[in-house]
């Protein structure tokens, strides 16, 4: 299982350290590699704002993929822009 959370450090409302945003279940033999595509669109990092209107603010977002949440095996950050 390939698991994608992201993190939103600097939202107008309090969000959760590690949200999930997507997953990919994969068979893998051992020794085995596959590599896993995530797509993260506007959509992804929405949420409900401080006035329940679905809304992605601009800024910096923190992206880590795992096989779960205790199990971060890649970090990475992008940044929406305005």
């Amino acid at each position: 299982m390939a698991q994608l959370y992201l993190r939103d450090p600097v939202a107008s409302v309090v969000r959760p350290l590690k949200e999930l945003k997507d997953f990919r279940k994969i068979s893998l033999k051992p020794g085995e590699s596959k590599t896993v595509t995530f797509t993260i669109d506007k959509a992804k990092l929405a949420f409900y704002n401080a006035k329940l209107e679905w809304q992605a603010e601009p800024g910096k977002f923190n992206l880590m993929v795992g096989s779960a949440s205790d199990d971060i095996r890649l970090e990475g950050a992008l940044e929406l822009l305005p």
